[in-house]
């Protein structure tokens, strides 16, 4: 056998013998221990007006361009849903409804996290006062978020 021939079929033994030797093993690795939790993103918690200013338990905004909400006393805020009852008018209601609103509750959900703060992205009115109709455009508000 000459020398390049040799030097092929010893590569070749070689690779072989590694290959077949198992450099890993066939089965499936092993995971232990409990698999780590998502870290979820800490920081304020805002809602952004119709012109997409950020907001912190407000008073009072504009939900759309139509409708606002006034007068607003929170019973949670910061977590996953917040709560508020206030007062809640628009052009809809004129003139029944001016200056004071109706009696209503806002939700606030769907949290939407951005670098270290997180803005509600989906408001719900409910309020007795409201016509069908209304009260179909007022269940699920997509709320704007500010431009990064």
């Amino acid at each position: 056998m000459n020398k390049p021939t040799a030097l092929a079929t010893f590569c070749v033994l070689v690779l072989a013998a590694v290959g077949l030797s198992g450099c890993g093993d066939p089965e499936q690795p092993q995971v232990a221990g409990p698999a780590p939790s998502p870290t979820q993103a800490r920081g304020p918690v805002y809602v952004s007006d119709t012109l997409g200013h950020p907001l912190t338990r407000p008073t009072g905004f504009g939900l759309t361009e139509f409708s606002s909400v006034s007068r607003l006393s929170w019973r949670s805020w910061g977590g996953e849903k917040a709560v508020a009852t206030g007062r809640l008018s628009g052009t809809w209601c004129l003139p029944r409804c001016s200056g004071d609103g109706y009696p209503a509750t806002l939700e606030l959900g769907r949290l939407e996290r951005r670098e270290n703060v997180s803005y509600y992205t989906r408001a719900t009115v409910r309020s007795a006062h409201l016509p069908p109709a209304d009260s179909d455009d007022l269940s699920a508000v997509r709320l704007p978020l500010p431009e990064p």
